[in-house]
Formats: structure tokens, C-alpha cells, sequence
């Protein structure tokens, strides 16, 4: 706990103002509590015992005086507990995302969104209990006891001694529970990551749950780790409930109270009020020693939550920025002896490769042949094992990621409509400038079927687009990459979706766009590539001819094979 107390510390110290206010709140309910136990010497030595009349009066008042002191108390710690709990996990649910988005993709592809999501509204809500709910009333509670036991220890330190003899064998007990627990938390974060992993699968592929009629087969898969959660949570509550059971050492040392306590009654050592208020103080102490027990078995849930947190915040991302910024367009590029190896398979290997301003570069081959790849190293999805990738003769690492990026427009046959209007979408991270949307929409060949819309460019889109048909999401995709103006254009089977004809018109109009930029085209169709100035054939990581369209069917078997295949397409 001490461990996980430092690494939060730099964010905890942030709210010191609202810490002094919750501060005051602890003392206030402190000696409340304290005066709740001492004002029962008065009570029954004066009032009951001495038959002192003005105590009738002054005993009540008093009484509501310190109630009302310990609720003041309690309102203010509770407020401002909760303004520090809510505000910290706002913030740490920015952190985190901003950085797991930064990470590597590779990191992003090995890890399950369910997982991630889960560490960002899960985790993070377990750590919430413990900076803005737990630490303080363990503050709270431990301070009640220290004040509680100096009042006992002022009354009648020889019972107090015997009071508080069982203290230490609770420790012990209480340190396996937390253990036990700490073990238990983790298991149950873990499964809580699989239940969001299956849920995000099914509304992700709802479509082929739908067309498969597999939707019994889903639940039965959300049903085995839903119940699988329930258990180890209930795990959870056996062992950590097992703290109510510390209260029988509570009781040994209450009976051992009563007991000598009686003795000193009889022997006029103490008065029955002396003895009535330790009473009360010592029952008031195993209340908050019981809590902290409570308190103590469930920080291991937070423990465990903000460790799965603090992994991700530790983690260091492979793709490691530059220092310069990338200001010109982008002229040149070259790949020079680059390898890439996914574990121990060569994805790219040895490639040798020039583009200059103005041309159009077509990939071709196999699935698996390293098209994506390529295009992707551009985009510093990935850094090269070896070799190096240079733009406008400067290695790609120099640049920072932003300026690089800024300057490439990415295209893929998987298209990304975000819940926002057609307008945004277009414009994406960007300001929305209407003649600039309706130039890029018409270049896309999407003016007609965008007026159609209710709304048109400021319609609202579906969440994954799905008010659009698959050609008109690719139309707007390509709409996108138009907008942001880049000098590199990758397009990655761009136009999967279109038909012959609507490719045809925005083909006509990219060409005349893309004169003056570096364009490269993963094909699907031969059509895309005719006129493309150079054509790479690639297989299993390598480039195994290259060359015009024309001169690739005179000279190299396998395109003579692709060019067959494409042309089916």
C-alpha cells in the first residue's frame, strides 16, 4: 500500500486544499466521537448518580452540540472526498488513453480492446475508492483510535492494557486476508477484461452473429465468462467478509473490561461513571479498529487495480519520437535495405526502393506479401530491424510523429466513420471550412448521394457509418484524404466497395489531383494500376520484380498471373 501510495503521490498532492478541508472534516467527527464517549462520565456520576438537576438540561444540549459537530464533519470529508475522487479518475481516464493511444501499434494489435477499455473504466474506478474513500477514512479511523485510546489510556491506563492485549493477534490474520484477497482482485480484473472483450466482439460483428444465426452460441460464450466473474467475485466477499469475525477479538478484550473494570467498581478505584465512559470510548475503539480491518482487505482490490493501471503507464512505446519537424511536402522517399521481422518471420525483407514527386507507385502480390506493411512503415507503424527509411533524404526516426503524419493521407479497404456529421468526418481533426468539404466530397465523387442526405454534410452519422451504404463510406474515406491535403497519398485497396464506373470517375479525378504528390496504391483491381508509373511485385516480404504494367506482362511470370487474377476483380 505504501508502494502504490508514492506512485500516486504527485497527483494526490495536487489537492491539498481539498485535503485540508477533509482534514478538518476527520478532526471535527473525531471529537465528536471522543465527546460522545466522555460526556457519559457526567451523565451517570452527575445526572443519575448525584441527581444534579441542571444536567437534565445540559446533558442534552451538549449531546446535540456534539452530533451536530461530528455531521458537520462528516458532510464536508464527504464532499470533498468525493470532488477529489471523481476529479482524479477524470483525469487518469485522460492520462491513460492519451497514453495507450500514443503506444506503439504493435502494442495495439496484441492487446484486446475489451482489456484496455476495461483498465480505463474499471481499474481506474477501484482506484477512485481508494484515493477519494479509503485512504481517507483510514486517516480517519486510525486517527479515532489514537484519540480514543490516549482519552481510555488517561482514565485507567491498567485497563486499558488489558482492553487492547488482543490487538496484536489481529494483525497477523488480517495481513493473510489481504493477501488472499490482493490475489483474488487481480483475478477478477483480468475476467472482468474478458467479460468487455466479449462484449465489444458482439457489437463490433453483429452483422455475421446475425447472418450466421449464432446468436445462442454468443450468449453461451458472454454466459461462461460472466459467471466465471461472479465467482471469483464471490470468492472476494468470503474471504474479505471473513474480517467480521475479528470482532470476537473485540469482544475477549470488552470482556476483560467488564470484568476488571467491575472489580475496580467494587473496590472504589473507579466511579460507575468513570467506568461507563471507558466503556463507551473502548467500544468506540473496536468500531473503528473493525473498519480499519474492512478498510485495510479492500485497498487490495485498488492495489491490484492500480497496478494493471501503472503497467500501462510504465510502459515505454518502441516507435520513439524525433526532434524535427517535418515542414516541406513530402518529395522523396527511399527505402534503403530495410527489414522488418514480425517474431522471427521476415514480413519485409531487404527493400531498395526510390519515389520522387509526382509518381504513382502500385503494389501487387499475395496475401501476406508485405503491401501493408510497406505503406505502414511510412507511417512509422512499425521501425525497420534493419536498414533505414529516409523522407527528403532525412531518416524517418528524425521527424517527429505528428509533422510526418501531417503530411500523409492513409486510405484503407476497412473504413472509419466516427459518430459525428459527414462534415466532420471529412474534416477529421481538422477546422471544418464547407468549400473545402464540398471540393473533397466532389473529387470523391460523393456530391450526389451527400445531398440526399437530410442534414447533408452536417447529417450525423451512425455509429461505424452504417446509415451510409459500404461504397458511400468509402467515398467519404477517400473525401478525407483529399481534405487534409497531403503530399503522400497511400491508398490500401482504397476502392474495394465502388463499382467499375464510380471507380473509374474518381480515378479520372485523383489523377489529376495527385500530379504534383508521391501516390501509392495497394491494388485489387488492374484498373487501379494500369497507369501507375512503377509496379512492385511483392511475395513473402520481398520486391521480386518491378516495373510499367506493360513491360511486367512481357517480362515477369508471376505478374503475368496477378494481372490475371486482378482482372477477374
Amino acid at each position: 500500500m505504501i508502494k502504490m501510495y508514492k506512485r500516486f503521490w504527485p497527483y494526490v498532492k495536487e489537492y491539498k486544499f481539498q485535503y485540508i478541508f477533509v482534514l478538518i472534516g476527520i478532526i471535527l467527527v473525531i471529537i465528536g466521537t471522543t465527546a460522545s464517549a466522555h460526556i457519559m462520565k457526567p451523565m451517570m456520576d452527575d445526572m443519575f448518580i448525584n441527581r444534579q438537576e441542571e444536567m437534565l438540561y445540559i446533558i442534552p444540549i451538549f449531546l446535540i452540540c456534539i452530533y451536530a459537530v461530528k455531521s458537520i464533519g462528516d458532510y464536508i470529508q464527504s464532499v470533498f472526498m468525493s470532488y477529489i475522487g471523481q476529479h482524479i479518475v477524470t483525469r487518469f481516464r485522460e492520462i491513460l488513453l492519451e497514453k495507450i493511444i500514443k503506444l506503439d501499434m504493435e502494442f495495439l494489435y496484441l492487446n484486446r480492446s475489451g482489456d484496455l477499455i476495461s483498465r480505463i473504466t474499471y481499474d481506474i474506478g477501484r482506484i477512485r475508492s481508494f484515493v477519494s474513500k479509503m485512504l481517507p477514512e483510514l486517516f480517519r479511523e486510525v486517527l479515532t483510535v489514537i484519540s480514543l485510546i490516549a482519552y481510555v489510556t488517561y482514565l485507567n491506563s491498567m485497563l486499558t492494557f488489558y482492553a487492547l492485549i488482543v490487538m496484536p493477534l489481529v494483525i497477523y490474520p488480517l495481513y493473510q486476508l489481504a493477501r488472499k484477497l490482493k490475489k483474488y482482485a487481480k483475478r477478477a480484473q483480468k475476467k472482468n477484461a474478458d467479460v468487455v472483450s466479449n462484449l465489444t466482439e458482439v457489437f463490433n460483428n453483429s452483422e455475421i452473429i446475425k447472418a450466421n444465426a449464432t446468436e445462442d452460441y454468443e450468449i453461451n460464450r458472454f454466459s461462461e465468462d460472466n459467471w466465471k466473474f461472479f465467482k471469483i467475485n464471490m470468492k472476494i466477499t468470503y474471504v474479505g467478509e471473513l474480517v467480521s469475525f475479528l470482532g470476537v477479538f473485540g469482544a475477549i478484550g470488552l470482556s476483560a473490561v467488564i470484568f476488571i473494570g467491575g472489580k475496580e467498581v467494587y473496590a472504589d478505584n473507579m466511579t460507575v461513571g468513570e467506568f461507563t465512559a471507558f466503556l463507551t470510548a473502548i467500544g468506540l475503539v473496536f468500531q473503528p479498529l473493525r473498519r480499519i480491518g474492512v478498510i485495510y482487505s479492500k485497498i487490495q482490490d485498488a492495489v491490484a487495480a492500480a497496478e494493471r493501471v501503472f503497467e500501462i503507464l510504465d510502459r515505454d512505446s518502441k516507435i520513439k519520437d524525433g526532434e524535427k519537424l517535418l515542414e516541406n511536402d513530402i518529395n522523396k522517399i527511399e527505402f534503403k535495405n530495410v527489414t522488418l521481422k514480425y517474431e522471427d518471420i521476415d514480413a519485409l525483407k531487404d527493400i531498395n526502393l526510390e519515389i520522387n514527386k509526382g509518381e504513382h507507385i502500385a503494389l501487387v502480390g499475395d496475401s501476406g506479401g508485405g503491401k501493408s506493411t510497406l505503406i505502414n512503415m511510412l507511417l512509422r507503424f512499425y521501425d525497420p530491424n534493419d536498414g533505414s527509411v529516409l523522407v527528403n533524404n532525412t531518416n524517418i526516426k528524425e521527424f517527429t510523429q505528428n509533422s510526418l503524419k501531417h503530411h500523409i493521407s492513409l486510405v484503407t479497404q476497412r473504413i472509419y466513420i466516427f459518430q459525428d456529421t459527414l462534415a466532420a468526418n471529412v474534416a477529421y481533426g481538422q477546422v471544418i471550412d464547407e468549400e473545402k468539404v464540398y471540393e473533397a466530397l466532389k473529387l470523391a465523387d460523393a456530391i450526389e448521394f451527400v445531398s440526399n442526405l437530410d442534414d447533408g454534410i452536417y447529417t450525423k452519422m451512425e455509429e461505424f457509418g452504417t446509415n451510409l451504404s459500404g461504397g458511400q463510406r468509402q467515398r467519404v474515406a477517400i473525401a478525407r484524404a483529399i481534405y487534409k491535403h497531403s503530399s503522400l497519398l497511400l491508398f490500401d485497396e482504397a476502392t474495394a466497395a465502388l463499382d467499375n464506373k464510380s471507380e473509374k470517375r474518381i480515378q479520372i479525378a485523383l489523377d489529376e489531383y495527385t500530379k504534383d504528390k508521391i501516390t501509392i496504391t495497394i491494388a485489387h483491381r488492374l484498373s487501379t494500376i494500369e497507369n501507375a508509373d512503377k509496379i512492385l511485385v511483392m511475395q513473402k516480404g520481398s520486391i521480386v520484380a518491378a516495373g510499367t504494367h506493360k513491360k511486367l506482362l512481357e517480362d515477369s511470370n508471376i505478374y503475368q498471373k496477378l494481372s490475371g487474377q486482378l482482372q477477374e476483380n
